[in-house]
């Protein structure tokens, strides 16, 4: 398809052709825009190549990442597609490795091709990508125009595939391919994706163009049959799949418009929040107790707004409209007509009461009260309000400009049209979010709870902490656990464990080793000491001082180092540290803590960086064996107690040889 089709009828074509593009150019759309010989684009299009993270997806499954408001302006695109189905699945699947980096130059193509950037019509046109930017009531007589042009020689007909013009010199292509694929193997030497992108650029340099689109259909072939395709394919639609919420979402609600929203709270994460929220165009108010914490609020926003000015993802027009849609207030005099409240102060009880029962008295009554905590029970919290069914927890994850994920807690109370308003809320700031029964931690910090525990116990019981992290990360986290904890700061890690033991104490492994730490003035990266020391770079680097603590913890608690620990291989110490994690996860899908198992998939993937090429938590089981997976924990359990002792859910499904994903059905909270 591509060559038959693309290659020898549209680019070879006889008549001029020229892409007049508006709104969404990605993936296959894109690749046709390339292969004309011309485009022309209105400034805000946005063209791209998300299928590097979702590499087998065709460009209709690309189309589905958009949120609501641009699904619906490119709604007449979408119907057109449905009625060429073939095209879709089979041609555009291919990658876009030959058209690209002859039009706008190598580094810029590998930067496009291998991080999936979208660029705006300005930024195309910049680095010559599309010819022209014209307004959008003037597109397509500005495009036909061009084609007239073309005809009559007023301007060039350019063939994208042929030109060389815009290519590097052989060896300076091959010294930049050959530094990109070493940093990819760095990063991460389990993907391989990537590497056959750089493979297939390199070949069409070579060999020639049109060699390089055979090279690269032979290649997707290859990639289409493994593990990791499979895996991707999955986690792109448990995403899709996060929103539909069987008795909510399927029952004819439509969202309720939100147009303000109020955030209380100084902290970074209230920043944070309030510069998301900015970027997708809300109206924010900011409240603050003082004059001082206004100011300094006010200017964290405004840094982080120009921070993206400074790294050109943001015009200084576009920086000016956002700052028009903040405002710090001192009271709740501008409350009157906010449509959602989000709740970022202290995790003390009482006064996160207060701030709700004030709340309740200046606020419409359609407001939605949000809190963002995930250690208060959001039961205790609306305890003094009038009864309503709009009080809900919405938990953002740091830094929320950068995590994507947006866990929404319901309660007892919750209504389904609350629910639907969060949904649409969520991903209109570009977020994925899901949906959680009210309980300690939610979905992610549960998973992470285990994650962190286990690492501690390995550690008493004589593994090596570095070797801990190295082989979470080879197997493809994003964090190693102790690195994990030195991130989020030791206080906040206290904070978590002691409420997890008082909840959980049957399944608990209680550790002296952060309280030690914390003694002598560690506190993690915030300090720059931790379990890793950090320069003024913040770079790691591991502490030798590290094993005296350890050791004085295991004293405390009167452990005997196990001497096969400090000889596990990365493969054993993968198993210990996440089957725990899975079991935690069998425990949430039977409490019916989450809609469904693919959402602790994308859990997972999005919040605790699990590797998204393995599918997420519960995917990466069924590789696994759930029967394997409950007689390793069993063993484990009888030689280091309870906390690995399996639950009921595991039990069950192991004996049925049944993989762990489930249906869930729906339950009440458990608190």
């Amino acid at each position: 398809m591509s060559i038959d089709f693309i290659t020898d009828t549209l680019e070879a074509s006889r008549k001029p052709i020229v892409a007049a593009v508006e709104g969404f150019s990605l993936g296959g759309g894109f690749e046709i825009a390339l292969a004309c010989h011309a485009r022309i684009s209105t400034s805000t299009s946005k063209l791209g190549l998300p299928e590097l993270q979702y590499w087998d997806s065709s460009w209709v499954w690309s189309l589905l990442m958009l949120n609501e408001s641009e699904k619906d302006e490119i709604s007449l695109h979408r119907d057109t597609l449905k009625k060429f189905p073939k095209f879709c699945t089979l041609y555009c699947k291919k990658r876009r490795t030959q058209r690209l980096p002859r039009l706008v130059g190598l580094p810029k193509a590998l930067e496009m091709i291998l991080t999936s950037k979208r660029i705006s019509g300005d930024e195309a046109c910049n680095m010559c990508l599309v010819d022209a930017i014209s307004p959008s009531d003037q597109l397509l007589g500005s495009a036909c125009q061009w084609a007239l042009d073309i005809l009559e020689c007023r301007r060039p007909w350019s063939i994208s595939l042929f030109r060389t013009d815009r290519l590097a010199p052989l060896a300076e292509a091959r010294t930049l391919l050959n530094s990109v694929r070493a940093q990819i193997q760095k990063q991460n030497p389990n993907v391989i994706h990537p590497l056959v992108c750089i493979d297939v650029i390199e070949h069409g340099i070579l060999c020639g163009p049109r060699n390089g689109l055979w090279k690269e259909a032979e290649a997707l072939h290859e990639l289409r049959q493994s593990d990791s395709c499979r895996s991707l394919v999955h986690v792109f639609f448990a995403k899709q799949s996060t929103s539909k919420i069987p008795g909510i979402t399927d029952i004819g609600l439509l969202p309720r418009k939100i147009n303000k929203v109020a955030i209380l709270g100084g902290s970074l994460m209230s920043s944070g929040i309030a510069t998301v929220l900015v970027l997708a165009n809300y109206y924010v108010i900011m409240k603050y107790i003082d004059q001082n914490s206004l100011q300094n609020g006010i200017g964290r926003v405004k840094a982080n707004l120009e921070g993206r000015v400074k790294e050109g993802r943001m015009t200084q027009e576009h920086y000016k409209k956002a700052c028009t849609l903040l405002k710090g207030v001192l009271s709740y005099d501008n409350f009157k007509d906010v449509d959602l409240v989000i709740e970022d102060v202290p995790d003390i009880v009482s006064l996160k009461q207060q701030f709700f029962a004030d709340l309740d008295e200046c606020c419409p009554p359609h407001c939605i009260f949000a809190s963002t905590t995930c250690i208060v029970n959001l039961d205790l919290i609306g305890e003094r309000m009038k009864p309503c069914s709009w009080i809900v927890g919405i938990h953002f994850f740091s830094s929320p400009s950068v995590t994507d994920l947006l866990e929404i807690v319901r309660t007892e109370r919750t209504s389904p049209q609350t629910l639907v308003d969060l949904l649409n809320f969520g991903r209109r700031i570009q977020k994925t979010p899901i949906v959680v029964q009210n309980c300690t931690g939610y979905a992610v910090r549960r998973m992470c709870f285990p994650y962190l525990q286990a690492a501690m116990l390995l550690v008493e019981y004589g593994a090596d902490a570095y070797q801990i992290d190295k082989a979470l990360t080879s197997f493809g986290l994003k964090l190693g656990p102790f690195r994990m904890l030195d991130q989020d700061g030791f206080q906040s890690a206290t904070v978590h464990d002691v409420k997890f033991l008082e909840t959980f104490p049957d399944r608990s492994y209680k550790s002296n080793l952060i309280p030690i730490m914390r003694k002598n003035n560690r506190e993690g990266k915030y300090t720059c000491q931790g379990f890793y020391t950090y320069n003024d770079k913040e770079e790691a680097s591991p502490d030798p001082e590290i094993s005296k603590y350890i050791e004085m913890a295991r004293s405390m608690s009167g452990i005997t180092i196990k001497s096969k620990l400090a000889t596990l291989s990365d493969g054993e110490i993968v198993e210990m540290i996440l089957f725990p994690v899975l079991n935690e996860a069998c425990r949430m899908i039977s409490e019916a803590i989450i809609v469904k198992s693919s959402d602790l998939d994308v859990a997972s993937v999005l919040g605790m960086g699990f590797p998204g090429y393995r599918g997420g938590i519960i995917f990466w089981s069924h590789s696994v064996g759930s029967k394997y997976i409950c007689s390793k924990l069993e063993e484990w359990s009888k030689e280091y107690g309870e906390f690995f002792k399996p639950c009921a859910y595991l039990v069950e499904r192991a004996s049925k040889r049944s993989s762990l994903g489930a249906q869930v059905k729906q339950a009440k909270s458990l608190l």
